[in-house]
C-alpha cells in the first residue's frame, strides 16, 4: 500500500512538557515513515529502516517557504498554542534550514519556538547555531557511558557520545535559547538499563559539566520500538529526581510523569480525517488524547479511527492499561 503524503504542520499535540504544541515536520521522505540517524529502542514511532548518516544525506528536506506557509495557514485556524515545535517523524537538525525557518516564523508569530533533538549533531557548529535561534531546545541524553548510549540510542555509525557531550556543553554557553536535557530512563530484558545507581552517578557528572538550564526526568509511556523495553517505575523515577535535585539543584530538575489534563483546543477543522491521521503518524495516541488535542467529539472520532484501521493506516496497540493507535 502506498504512503499518503502528510502535511508539514500537524497537531496540536497535548504534551506533558510543552502544553499545547503545534508540530513542524521538516523532512518529508515518501520512501520512509521515519527519518533519523538514531534507532532508539524506546522510540514511539517504531524502528528505523535506513538510518541517515548526515544532513547532507537527508532526502526530502522541506523548504523554509513551505514551513512559513503552513504556519501562516494554521494561524487562521487555531487560537491556543503554547509552542511551535520542530519534531515529528524525523530528527529536525538533519534539515540545515531549521535556523532560517525559525527566523521566518518569528516574522509572523510570537508563539515560543522549541526544537526537540536527539542531540546527535550538536557537535557541529552549524547545527548549534540553528538550535540557538529557538526559545527552547529539548535535547536527549540517556547516559554518560558509551556502551549504554549505543545500546539505547543505536546511532548510525560514526556518532560518539563524547562529541555529543562536548556539543551540548558548547550549546549551553550560547545566548538565546534555553537548554533542557531530556533524560529518558528505561529498563530492558536484553541489556542493562540506565536507571542503576552507577548510571545515575555518571550521568550527574556529565550534566554538571554540560550545565543545562533544566533536566527532565522521565520514562516511556507509549508503545516502544522494541518489545524488550520497559518503563522505569514511578518510585524509582522519584528517587532519581531527588538525587538530581541534591546534585544539580531543585530549580533545575523536572520530574515528568504520565497524565495531563487541559481544556480542548479551539480549532477550525478543514479535513478532520487527515488531521487525525497526521497526529497519530507523528505520535501514537489514545482516543482520549486525540479528542483533547484536536477538540473533537467521540462520535466524530470513532468512525474515523475505524476507517483508518480498515484501510490499514493505523493499528491499536496495548501499552499497560491504555490502548494507543499507531500509524502503520
Amino acid at each position: 500500500m502506498g504512503k499518503r503524503k502528510s502535511r508539514i504542520i500537524y497537531g496540536p499535540i497535548l504534551s506533558r512538557r510543552l502544553g499545547r504544541s503545534l508540530g513542524v515536520d521538516v523532512i518529508r521522505n515518501p520512501s520512509s515513515r521515519k527519518n533519523c540517524n538514531f534507532d532508539c529502542v524506546y522510540c514511539q514511532l517504531g524502528p528505523v529502516t535506513d538510518k541517515i548518516r548526515s544532513p547532507e544525506d537527508a532526502v526530502g528536506c522541506v523548504t523554509c517557504s513551505e514551513v512559513v506557509e503552513g504556519i501562516r495557514h494554521y494561524h487562521r485556524s487555531i487560537e491556543d498554542i503554547d509552542y511551535i515545535t520542530f519534531s515529528g517523524t524525523c530528527e529536525p537538525t538533519l534539515n540545515l534550514w531549521v535556523g532560517e525557518m525559525i527566523d521566518n516564523i518569528r516574522d509572523i508569530s510570537d508563539v515560543p519556538i522549541c526544537v526537540i533533538t536527539n542531540s546527535s549533531l550538536v557537535g557541529r557548529k552549524d547545527v548549534r547555531q540553528n538550535l540557538a535561534k529557538a526559545d527552547l531546545v529539548v535535547a536527549t541524553l540517556v547516559s554518560g557511558y558509551e556502551d549504554t548510549f549505543q545500546n539505547i540510542n543505536r546511532p548510525v555509525s560514526g556518532i560518539r557520545l563524547g562529541e555529543i557531550i562536548e556539543g551540548l556543553a558548547a550549546l549551553s554557553l550560547l545566548d538565546g535559547c534555553k537548554l533542557s536535557i531530556e533524560a529518558m530512563f528505561v529498563e530492558s530484558s536484553e541489556f542493562p538499563g540506565n536507571s542503576s545507581d552507577r548510571e545515575i552517578s555518571r550521568l550527574v557528572e556529565v550534566l554538571e559539566y554540560i550545565d543545562p538550564d533544566e533536566v527532565e526526568v522521565l520514562t516511556v509511556t507509549r508503545p516502544s520500538a522494541e518489545s524488550f523495553v520497559n518503563a522505569v517505575d514511578e518510585k524509582r523515577l522519584k528517587e532519581i529526581a531527588s538525587y538530581f535535585d541534591e546534585k544539580l539543584g531543585r530549580n533545575k530538575v523536572r520530574l515528568v510523569l504520565q497524565g495531563i489534563k487541559r481544556g480542548r483546543t479551539v480549532l477550525k477543522h478543514e479535513n478532520i480525517d487527515e488531521e487525525v491521521y497526521d497526529l497519530i503518524l507523528r505520535r501514537p495516541c489514545t482516543a482520549a488524547q486525540v479528542l483533547t488535542s484536536l477538540g473533537i467529539e467521540e462520535n466524530t472520532l470513532s468512525p474515523i479511527l475505524e476507517k483508518l484501521e480498515n484501510k490499514s493506516k493505523i493499528e491499536p496497540v496495548r501499552e499497560g492499561r491504555y490502548c494507543y493507535y499507531r500509524a502503520l
